[in-house]
């Protein structure tokens, strides 16, 4: 059935839309019935009397921090699911960096030299010792430093906290007792400032769109650098053999996807801990062969120098240098998977060393061959090394790619928690493992993209433009983020902050400048990526607002359901009726218009709202949310379902026979309460009346239960501008028909 909505839509963003409501039903039989009692506290934030589960947390953070034994397995374990990129970053340095050949033999200095600070400075320093302390409860990556900033300010542009969502024990922030009047000004001006709440947000989806940009460019540039590597053993695989054989191998790891990385995980470590054991080998014997004298790179006057001569091309080279540090933000990203002291130790004992060591190899081969810089890693390579090495070399590039495909399906289900990204099936692939997810849409976009890139560059170095756009914009983003959280969160001391802006910061400006310069030799592309996904982005978070504050500002009172339910020819049938919508505060407008088409009601009412915080996970125990409306002759309650943007969402039945269970303990607890208050007041006449209540509701579920799912549709009003009615009547209504709309 449909009903359109009557009335304008408010004005706070949400001027230009009209909503249409639908309802879809389906009967699900009687649950298996369990009851457990729990102690529940009282609020009052949402109007009418107010109860919350409360229990511990079960964190399991102490151990993977503190145990030994776990933070050795998790480190080993890290190797192969975080390293992937950035170890495969030997591949193409050298030959992105020189894509022209070397021009004088001390270049090859002050670029080993570039390259050995930059690791140094920005995958070890900073996100090693600095990034992975901002992250939320475990959970790293871009989204978690904006949940941080959201707790700690309310920088929302959706109205939907509550304050019983600040008693979930993973919400609340140590904070630090000095510095607080500079972080209380810093965090009123964002409160205040609706620019810095939508700059935010935008910069979070830029972030995130550029990350799905390295989900298409790495699997192109690492397989096709790898596969490259056969033409040193026959000259009969040209480049276009060369090409279809990479994208052979893409298609293939694609279709896998949906099998789940946990059904191969355990031979990730070993092959990728073989390939830094051969790269740190290799460059030992490349060291002690050719020209152990390269060490003088540790000295950064050969940086200055290799300026000095070669001034302008010596800072477009910088694009080809930064590919050192790509898949440095795995590190953070990934971190919720281990442990903050496990890739701290696998990073400083086994990452870091194996690529210094396969850097200055490659250095010292190449300051005696310096026409060989184009091939510069396989022609490195002794002899009888070569096969083992390429097959090592292809099988590293495959889980490099592997990494970036799922990390990009778990920012996919993070922007949909937050409301910035169009429904899509998400399927959780391992019982085993938290958080591997697999999108079939984005998993077949991604293959027609990554097919596309590598047909249409066909060589590593334009690829290798784009790369490293992407690259350094995410973590340019992410020091911006992480300086907003010194200030506010942490209360770092200014000389810290300043510090950190001025060497780190600087750095990522100098290498964000020089990656952008070659925007028209593929640099376009993750620019291109990132405007398609953050227009797909805005235009969904847009119009998931205006729904939100039209039924918001259209809400049914106490007063209204009383009038409603009241109404003389209502049929009353048995059972539960689960009623779902996006509003927090308040009884949805859609239940008006379901009475006036279906005037019959089941005999208990449930208003259900699923919610995403801004933490991580929610301890299972506190997701439930409930209250009692005030309604005569019907039993109607209110229930907040509350989970963070890494939970993974249980299944139809079980997530049905657990709410039924909470609501059970729930209304025996509310019973208990309210009796023990009004007893001796009213002889117990309350007392029983409760305890017949749930008796009602107790037979209700035994009677079945209905899901009510409120599906609705937007369109812009007359009068909307150009702009809007493009938005809002084309691009959202093609997105949301052409994507699945389901109840997470």
């Amino acid at each position: 059935m449909a009903h359109r909505l009557s009335g304008d839509i408010p004005d706070m963003s949400s001027s230009d839309a009209i909503v249409k409501e639908e309802n879809e039903e389906v009967v699900v039989g009687p649950s298996e019935r369990k009851s457990s009692r729990q102690k529940l506290r009282r609020y009052d934030s949402l109007d009418l009397e107010s109860r919350k589960l409360h229990g511990h947390d079960h964190d399991h953070s102490y151990a993977k921090e503190n145990n030994w034994s776990v933070i050795l397995h998790l480190a080993f374990q890290s190797i192969g699911i975080v390293y992937g990129d950035i170890g495969t970053s030997p591949l193409y340095v050298f030959s992105s960096t020189f894509p022209d050949g070397i021009k004088h033999n001390d270049d090859i200095l002050g670029v080993l030299s570039l390259i050995i600070y930059t690791i140094t400075l920005i995958p070890v320093i900073k996100y090693v010792f600095i990034v992975l302390k901002a992250n939320d409860n475990g959970e790293g990556g871009t989204f978690a430093l904006y949940s941080l900033i959201c707790r700690y300010a309310k920088v929302g542009l959706i109205p939907n906290a509550e304050v019983e969502d600040r008693e979930v024990s993973n919400y609340q922030l140590s904070l630090p007792n000095e510095r607080e009047k500079r972080a209380s000004r810093i965090q009123s001006k964002l409160e205040k400032s609706h620019f810095a709440k939508v700059f935010l947000l935008f910069a979070t989806m830029l972030g995130t769109s550029m990350v799905i940009g390295d989900g298409v460019l790495t699997p192109c540039i690492s397989v096709l650098s790898a596969v490259g590597g056969i033409k040193e053993a026959t000259p009969a695989m040209t480049e276009e053999r060369i090409v279809w054989a990479s994208v052979g191998i893409l298609v293939c790891l694609f279709m896998v996807q949906r099998f789940g990385t946990d059904k191969v995980g355990y031979t990730f470590a070993p092959i990728i801990f073989i390939w830094f054991a051969l790269n740190a080998s290799i460059g030992v014997y490349n060291f002690i062969k050719y020209d152990p004298t390269v060490l003088k790179a540790l000295n950064p006057n050969y940086i200055f120098r290799f300026f000095q001569r070669n001034k302008m091309d010596a800072w477009i080279s910088l694009g080809g240098v930064v590919l050192a540090i790509t898949g440095t933000e795995a590190l953070f990203a990934d971190v919720g998977h281990f442990s903050v002291r496990s890739i701290q130790l696998s990073m400083s004992a086994i990452t870091y060393p194996a690529l210094i060591c396969a850097y200055v190899g490659q250095a010292s081969f190449l300051r005696k061959h310096n026409d060989l810089v184009s091939d510069t890693f396989y022609k490195s390579i002794p002899g009888k090394l070569y096969w083992p090495m390429f097959v090592v070399a292809v099988s590293a590039s495959i889980i490099a790619s592997q990494a970036m495909i799922s990390g990009t399906f778990s920012i996919i289900q993070q922007s949909l928690s937050l409301g910035c990204f169009p429904r899509v099936k998400v399927v959780h692939t391992s019982d085993k493992y938290e958080g591997q997810v697999y999108v079939p849409e984005i998993n077949y976009l991604l293959m027609l993209a990554c097919v596309g890139v590598t047909l249409g560059f066909k060589n590593t170095t334009q690829i290798g433009n784009a790369y490293g756009i992407a690259v350094v914009f995410v973590m340019t983003l992410t020091s911006s983020f992480l300086v907003l959280i010194m200030v506010m969160i942490w209360k770092t001391h200014i000389l810290y902050i300043i510090t950190y802006v001025l060497t780190i910061g600087t750095v990522e400006l100098v290498y964000l400048s020089s990656v952008l310069y070659k925007f028209d030799q593929g640099g376009y592309l993750p620019l291109a990526f990132a405007a398609a996904l953050m227009t797909i982005m805005y235009v969904w978070n847009s119009v998931f607002r205006k729904k939100y504050f039209y039924e918001l500002n259209h809400k049914i009172t106490s007063e209204k359901l009383n009038e409603i339910v009241n109404r003389t020819n209502f049929r009353r049938i048995p059972g539960i009726a689960f009623f779902y919508s996006e509003l927090v505060q308040g009884i949805p407008p859609i239940f008006k218009h379901y009475v006036d088409h279906v005037p019959a009601l089941q005999s208990v009412l449930v208003f259900i709202t699923i919610k995403s915080l801004p933490v991580s996970k929610v301890p299972a125990e506190e997701r439930f949310l409930f209250r009692k409306v005030e309604a005569k002759e019907i039993d109607v309650f209110r229930c907040v379902v509350r989970y963070g943007y890494t939970d993974v969402r249980t299944e139809h039945e079980s997530f049905e026979k657990i709410l039924l269970e909470k609501l059970d303990e729930f209304e025996t607890e509310r019973v208990a309460s309210h009796s023990n208050e009004e007893n001796g007041v009213l002889d117990g006449r309350v007392e029983k009346e409760d305890i017949k209540a749930i008796g009602r509701i107790v037979e209700a579920w035994k009677d079945g239960v209905v899901h009510l799912v409120g599906e609705s549709e937007v369109v812009a009003k007359k009068g909307s501008s150009f702009g809007k009615r493009i938005m809002i009547n084309y691009a959202y209504s093609f997105l949301r028909r052409n994507l699945r709309q389901i109840i997470n």
